[in-house]
């Protein structure tokens, strides 16, 4: 099983669980818990979320998936930018701690970068953590200059993580962003490592070559796609956890390796970068 090793972490599964568009359908709550404890029951510990999504109520449903077992998770939350300050960050990550009902995250993140200071979110993280409120902190959607800048601040070391967009047909951090991290031995997490619905989903889910290596493989192009992106070095990926049978195939992912000439095919039909293109965002 592929795993990933955050600064001062035990291992942790490198595919875990998302929360994006959980929450803004009533009927669809108790699929959306079971999903998740699905999850945690097949080991995906990760769970990720935020409060913008469905503006706290997907926060909501991990609070309730998470009823009595949150020991078996490994919490994120996200931030909004506006709300990054070194008063609004700490109402803000109470807000989120009530809205999941635990009193403690494992990572609290920075959404985008907005128009508070670095080094204000920077003091704000630091004060979260000595609360106990965050065992670490990190940033999300911060490209390659974006990072160097926090690097260069007071305390902007301890940033643990930066959540960035990768998948197939988004590879531009692979040439100047991800090595920075590597190099670091800073993990990525990787949201929408599917894509996003739209075009590029159905570019990739229509791919001829996909399909031939996941029919030969015995597997399906989704877990061909997740079991790509983890395979760099410390890579995460999370994508959304809808409804069990999706966990199920997502947990399977973690086992399967592309081969050298597979991932030769692939890279053929969806080339890496040769320069350096815009951080993508969704």
């Amino acid at each position: 099983m592929k795993t990933i090793q955050f600064h001062g972490e035990s291992a942790l599964p490198a595919i875990g669980q998302g929360t994006w568009y959980m929450g803004e359908n009533a009927a669809l709550r108790s699929q959306e818990v079971g999903a998740l404890q699905a999850g945690l029951d097949l080991g995906l510990k990760v769970i990720d979320t935020a409060e913008m999504y469905a503006e706290g109520a997907a926060e909501e449903v991990v609070g309730e998936a998470l009823r009595g077992r949150r020991d078996q998770a490994w919490l994120v939350s996200k931030v909004y930018p506006w709300n990054a300050g070194e008063v609004d960050a700490i109402e803000a990550c109470e807000r989120s701690l009530r809205r999941l009902q635990t009193d403690y995250l494992d990572l609290y993140l920075l959404h985008w970068r907005g128009n508070v200071p670095l080094e204000e979110t920077i003091r704000a993280m630091g004060s979260l953590q000595q609360q106990g409120k965050i065992r670490y902190w990190g940033v999300s959607n911060f490209d390659h200059d974006d990072m160097l800048e926090l690097w260069q601040e007071p305390g902007g070391k301890s940033c643990l993580t930066n959540q960035v967009l990768y998948h197939l047909a988004s590879r531009g951090i692979e040439y100047d962003l991800l090595p920075q991290c590597q190099q670091r031995e800073m993990p990525i997490m990787a949201y929408c490592p599917l894509a996003q619905a739209g075009r590029l989903r159905q570019a990739l889910f229509n791919d001829a070559h996909l399909k031939q290596i996941a029919q030969q493989k015995g597997i399906s192009v989704a877990q061909v796609l997740l079991a790509w992106v983890i395979r760099q070095q410390g890579v995460l990926a999370i994508p959304k956890a809808s409804s069990v049978s999706h966990v199920q195939q997502n947990a399977a992912a973690l086992s399967i390796n592309l081969t050298n000439e597979e991932l030769s095919i692939i890279d053929r039909a969806f080339p890496a970068p040769q320069s350096k293109t815009a951080l993508d965002v969704v």
